[in-house]
């Protein structure tokens, strides 16, 4: 960007309802007057303790309840597992460093969308299409609903909480976590937030009971798991490590971690957020690394090798069962485990109808002004409804059978590529003197790197066929990978049609409009602008 652009981008121009009717028609018909109407009230936005639910909510979730047995079934090394969990949390922190310096810079709802926007201009809007792809269509809740009903069933006594009444569940599930965010907006905040607290307990709990069965209170004979740490497992479920495996592990592991953007997406709801977000982020985000490698030890300590490879989503169940045994206060405390992965879903449907909203608010989807709707209880109840129905079609779309692993490699996958273009774009921003680019947070050029190169890792990896069995999962190694860039792809095909093709029919050409709100926040919206012929 030359430096008179640069100055440019600094620079709102200010739209009030009297003047907007001056601007040229949006993508569907809708002009930035009917902006006013999607600006939030001030008793809605978050504080300090809510941030930091609205982190900890979505990261902790059905993870590391769950994502366990898949790992050390993966790499069928206990050591190794542990490493692997360690390393997750080093990735988090420099993936939040990377965010908070964007974030921070450009404080608006919609996360890497803004940062991905001001780095990549050209092809111009190319970036933002491909982004919306992937939150639109892989941006569900389905992995932690599935999780709820998984949960809810052992809890019951099912001996095999698996199949199409765990789906049932999970749907009923999103269907209410969006209906209360749509209709009782400030209950679904204040929700998420109390089973936030609850979820810690619950993860503090599974940490010290590890502890206890560490030193020998277990119903079952000790499995003795941190002997030969470093001892790899072969055969009978276990994956064997390899690269493809390593990746898969660490892209679970990632999965179990993500939610620390969360607070990103839903910025502009923030209160100071440049005071707010510095503060809340590494709080949460700290506290949950030390809590999950706590967890994961607790587990090795009560869970023989066999169950837990073996285990898939219900691994805090058998924690529970081989530390208490089968009585009725045991059995309850899965029900307690579905409750978390409740509150992931709140949390994970209340960021992602937001930057649902915010694609729409811009003009970038079809029927943006149905989308970008805060009729009729001042909350996105389109934008949520669209969430809900793409989780639900998630859901029901794998064969019958365990589905939790592949719904998890398909939610995380694409978001290495667009992490990855993230970290590089910081490193950018950082060397190109002309972009003029400062920011309250510094995130040194290590950090960046780290990012960068552990993003291309997770992305190209899963293409390298895997050693051992190639549908081990249920499903072909292959699908996964190919499905996350698939969508990418479909994004590329989406901005060929929306800045090419039908302007070119229509006889107009798509630009982008800043201003700013009552509020004094600044936006940004897509607009066509016609040629003289056909004005």
């Amino acid at each position: 960007m030359n430096a008179k652009h640069a100055q440019d981008t600094k620079v709102a121009r200010t739209v009030d309802e009297d003047s907007s009717e001056h601007l040229p028609p949006t993508h569907d018909g809708a002009s930035v007057q009917d902006d006013q109407a999607y600006v939030y009230k001030d008793d809605q936005k978050l504080g300090y303790t809510a941030t930091v639910f609205v982190i900890l909510n979505k990261m902790i979730g059905t993870g590391i309840f769950s994502t366990p047995s898949g790992i050390f079934a993966i790499t069928g090394s206990v050591g190794v597992s542990l490493f692997l969990w360690i390393i997750g949390g080093i990735l988090t922190f420099c993936g939040l460093s990377v965010f908070l310096e964007f974030g921070l810079a450009i404080p608006r709802s919609g996360g890497e969308k803004n940062y991905l926007e001001r780095v990549y201009r050209h092809p111009k809007y190319m970036a933002t299409c491909v982004l919306a792809s992937q939150m639109l269509l892989l941006g569900f809740s389905s992995g932690n609903s599935l999780a709820f009903g998984r949960y809810c069933l052992f809890a019951s006594g099912s001996e095999s909480p698996d199949g199409w009444v765990a789906r049932g569940i999970a749907i009923a599930c999103v269907t209410f976590s969006v209906t209360l965010h749509a209709v009782a907006p400030k209950w679904g905040i204040r929700l998420f937030t109390v089973l936030g607290f609850f979820k810690v307990f619950l993860l503090l709990f599974i940490v010290f009971s590890g502890f206890a069965a560490i030193a020998g209170h277990l119903k079952i004979d000790p499995p003795n798991n941190f002997e030969n740490a470093f001892a790899l497992e072969i055969g009978d479920g276990y994956g064997g490590g390899g690269a493809y495996g390593y990746c898969q592990a660490l892209l679970r592991i990632i999965y179990s971690y993500k939610g620390w953007e969360n607070a990103n997406y839903v910025i502009g709801e923030i209160r100071n957020p440049r005071r707010t977000l510095a503060w809340s982020a590494p709080l949460a985000v700290g506290g949950t690394t030390i809590l999950y490698v706590l967890a994961n030890v607790a587990y090795f300590a009560a869970i023989p090798k066999s169950d837990l490879a073996k285990s898939e989503v219900i691994v805090a169940g058998l924690f529970f069962r081989n530390v208490f045994g089968n009585s009725a206060g045991a059995r309850s405390l899965p029900a307690f485990v579905a409750l978390s992965n409740l509150g992931n879903v709140l949390a994970v449907s209340f960021a992602h109808a937001r930057l649902n909203q915010e694609f729409a608010k811009e003009g970038l989807l079809p029927y943006s002004r149905v989308w970008a709707s805060m009729k009729p209880f001042n909350a996105p109840a389109a934008a949520l409804f669209l969430h809900w129905l793409i989780t639900v079609i998630v859901l029901v779309a794998p064969p019958a059978g365990p589905a939790y692993n592949f719904i998890t490699d398909l939610y995380t996958y694409p978001g290495a590529w667009i992490n990855a273009f993230v970290g590089a774009g910081l490193i950018y921003l950082h060397f190109a003197k002309s972009e003029r680019w400062e920011s309250p947070w510094h995130t040194y050029l290590p950090i960046s790197v780290i990012y960068l190169l552990a993003n291309v890792f997770l992305a190209i990896v899963p293409f390298i066929p895997p050693d051992g069995d190639r549908n081990g999962e249920g499903y072909p190694w292959i699908v996964f990978p190919v499905v996350g860039v698939g969508v990418l792809l479909l994004g590329v095909v989406y901005w060929a049609c929306w800045t090419k093709l039908w302007p070119k029919l229509g006889g107009y050409k798509v630009v982008s409009e800043r201003y700013q709100d009552t509020e004094g926040n600044e936006h940004i919206r897509y607009v066509k602008v016609y040629t003289k012929k056909h004005q």
